[in-house]
């Protein structure tokens, strides 16, 4: 478990080492997110192709996340091998078209890794809460 300063009610800090993922500010989950978790009501994607999108997802953050920060309960930045930038770019346009809540953010840092920030609306963080869960880091080659 990784260690976490979180503000108390009170104003004072205090160390926090349980409930977020292994080396992540990235909450660890019991549950499998589900398709229903990942696909809210205000998605245009016909039900049949949902499968099909996730598996899209899981492949992308399988092959090429690197790493995971939550920058806010809003706001998610992705890094990932700048080999899947033809396959994120794709992916992230036919999301947006889908599911409109999303705001995606994708640049080239040093090197080659990406820089993929995914932000939602107040009303849509359990989306972002999911896709978060999802996005396991790909093992280093």
């Amino acid at each position: 478990m990784s260690r976490t300063l979180r503000a108390s009610p009170s104003g004072r800090w205090h160390s926090h080492l349980s409930g977020v993922a292994s080396g992540t500010p990235v909450r660890a989950y019991r549950r499998r997110v589900t398709e229903r978790d990942w696909a809210p009501d205000a998605c245009t994607l016909p039900t049949a192709d949902r499968p099909l999108r996730l598996a899209e997802f899981d492949g992308l953050f399988h092959d090429a996340v690197r790493r995971i920060d939550r920058v806010s309960t809003r706001h998610l930045r992705l890094r990932l091998d700048g080999a899947a930038e033809p396959a994120a770019r794709d992916l992230i346009v036919r999301e947006s078209a889908c599911c409109s809540f999303f705001t995606f953010h994708l640049t080239r840092a040093a090197g080659d890794v990406l820089m993929l920030d995914i932000r939602v609306p107040p009303a849509r963080v359990d989306v972002l809460d999911a896709l978060a869960e999802r996005a396991t880091p790909a093992p280093r080659r």
